[in-house]
């Protein structure tokens, strides 16, 4: 098996569904991941899952991250806040794909609300095992940072 990145994971309660759907992926295919929540459907404010997986990747504990809530608006904005994160909202296999390509993305946020767990599943291999390609790209990536 290939080198795998390892993985810290979190939803809010609209993302709880595709999350849960996720981890098992995760399992099934033998990636280290670790699921900092949340549990259960009933209500919880995105923050408190997006902060926490997003200092998990900025501490290098976890070299990516994947964080779900029901437009993925509200975990990515969370998530971008912490200066060496670079977390892309993705809701297509080429996006995830280019995510990582051009943007060196370091946690995939999935729009629960609007697709499927097959497609969720899908853009998570690719985000995961997607190089970035560096050169022109890493110029602009160096740029980001205030």
């Amino acid at each position: 098996m290939k080198n795998r990145p390892t993985i810290a994971i979190g939803s809010d309660h609209a993302g709880f569904e595709c999350k849960e759907l996720l981890v098992q992926y995760l399992a099934d295919n033998g990636y280290e991941f670790k699921d900092f929540g949340t549990f259960s459907s009933d209500s919880f404010d995105y923050p408190d899952v997006a902060h926490p997986v997003a200092r998990a990747v900025e501490s290098g504990e976890f070299e990516r991250g994947i964080l779900v809530c029901g437009s993925a608006n509200g975990v990515a904005i969370t998530a971008n806040k912490h200066a060496q994160i670079r977390a892309a909202i993705c809701w297509l296999d080429d996006i995830a794909q280019l995510s990582r390509q051009h943007n060196d993305a370091n946690i995939i946020c999935i729009p629960a609300r609007f697709v499927s767990s097959q497609l969720a599943s899908s853009m998570v291999e690719l985000f995961m095992n997607t190089p970035f390609e560096g050169g022109r790209h890493a110029t602009r990536v160096g740029k980001i940072s205030c």
